[in-house]
């Protein structure tokens, strides 16, 4: 490919795919699920990084776009561009790396649950995943179905905060253990963290905590201040007890943030 300066110029990745793009092991086969203008398959076959993928999109405007970007990007004889709902695109054992960004974590975790029971993580090693909410949904959905997170990164970008997760299946997890990722963390403010808040917060990233994060749980507590505020109004027994609740969970992550090292910020 002449041209690959060029193409990777003309298709230049947010931040945020950029990111998700590194994750993919060198040599990797890669589905992107939900690919939208193929953008993240392009950039993974034209660097080098994959020598072939797979771009699935289930509605038909996001897959012509994916379409015409593998066609634009003089592709199409290494990216086959497929619509399917999730990874029904995908014939067991094709894709080795599995990559999902821009959708909620549930939605993900729902995307995978029916693709281990339709066979299609057959032969898939590393999972790439960028949910936008319910981050802890995805971990444990990984927890449970024998994945290890390897790495976890977060970062803001025009104003949103993204997460980003990498996994690979625990016999090829080296060096790390589900039972060691989730142990109880000691922080150094002595708090610790326990199994739960692991999963909530994260485990890579409550160790090299960086500006995002505490961008994130900051506003999470202010979300849930809104809530606790709306709840004050009412002088109902579930109110009270939803109050609570919530007031524990903010002073949760309020003692988290102020055991967090905030030199490196």
């Amino acid at each position: 490919m002449d041209n690959v300066g060029d193409l990777m110029n003309n298709n230049k990745l947010s931040n945020r795919l950029q990111l998700v793009l590194e994750q993919i092991p060198q040599g990797s086969i890669v589905a992107d699920i939900g690919s939208d203008h193929a953008l993240l398959p392009v950039a993974a076959v034209a660097s080098g990084r994959a020598p072939s993928a797979v771009a699935g999109e289930v509605n038909p405007g996001p897959f012509e776009a994916a379409r015409r970007g593998v066609a634009e990007a003089g592709l199409g004889k290494v990216i086959a561009v497929r619509r399917g709902d999730g990874l029904e695109v995908l014939e067991p054992g094709e894709a080795d790396c599995i990559t999902i960004a821009g959708m909620g974590g549930a939605l993900i975790a729902s995307i995978l649950d029916r693709g281990l029971s339709l066979g299609k993580l057959e032969g898939v090693k590393t999972l790439a995943l960028q949910p936008n909410v319910g981050e802890d949904i995805l971990r444990r959905w990984l927890l449970n179905h024998g994945w290890v997170l390897t790495a976890e990164h977060i970062l803001e970008e025009d104003g949103k905060i993204y997460e980003i997760l990498k996994a690979v299946r625990e016999q090829a997890a080296e060096g790390i253990t589900n039972e060691q990722l989730y142990r109880d963390l000691q922080l150094a403010g002595g708090m610790v963290c326990d199994h739960e808040l692991l999963l909530e917060m994260g485990p890579w990233l409550l160790q090299a905590p960086n500006a995002a994060f505490f961008a994130k749980w900051q506003g999470e507590i202010a979300k849930l201040q809104g809530i606790l505020t709306s709840l004050s109004r009412s002088d109902q027994a579930p109110a009270e007890e939803r109050r609570h609740q919530i007031s524990a969970q903010i002073n949760r992550i309020v003692e988290v943030l102020a055991c967090l090292p905030k030199d490196k910020l």
